[in-house]
């Protein structure tokens, strides 16, 4: 069973920069491909960005693409997510996913393995 932890929250201003992590343990993450999620106040939990497993392939959520990255490092076992030009829209619990499926998915029921989540603030 993998255990995933994400960390790098926090309060940003608009237009700032927030980087988070995952670290994964319990058993390597090379082999599945890694998604992020978030889901803000009153929302549901919403797709955001996800990589193959070699890292050769990203797919982004129309809302944060071209400011966000999603990164692994399979020898550390780490899924990072660097997020630019945040907007107050972005405010949200964000959250690292393993997935259970082979292949592109947006679907949070196609991830078996979720972090606790970790906290994004952006104040206009």
């Amino acid at each position: 069973q993998v255990q995933l932890v994400e960390s790098g929250g926090g309060l940003v201003q608009a237009g700032g920069s927030l980087s988070l992590s995952c670290v994964a343990s319990g058993r390597s993450i090379s082999a599945s491909g890694m998604g992020w999620f978030r889901q803000g106040p009153g929302k549901e939990r919403e797709f955001v960005a996800w990589i193959t497993m070699s890292g050769a392939t990203t797919y982004y959520a129309d809302s944060v693409k071209g400011r966000f990255t999603i990164s692994r490092n399979n020898a550390k076992n780490t899924v990072d997510l660097q997020m630019n030009s945040l907007k107050p829209e972005d405010t949200a619990v964000y959250y690292c996913a393993l997935s259970s499926v082979f292949g592109f998915t947006t679907n949070s029921k196609d991830f078996g393995s979720w972090g606790q989540g970790t906290q994004v603030t952006v104040s206009s």
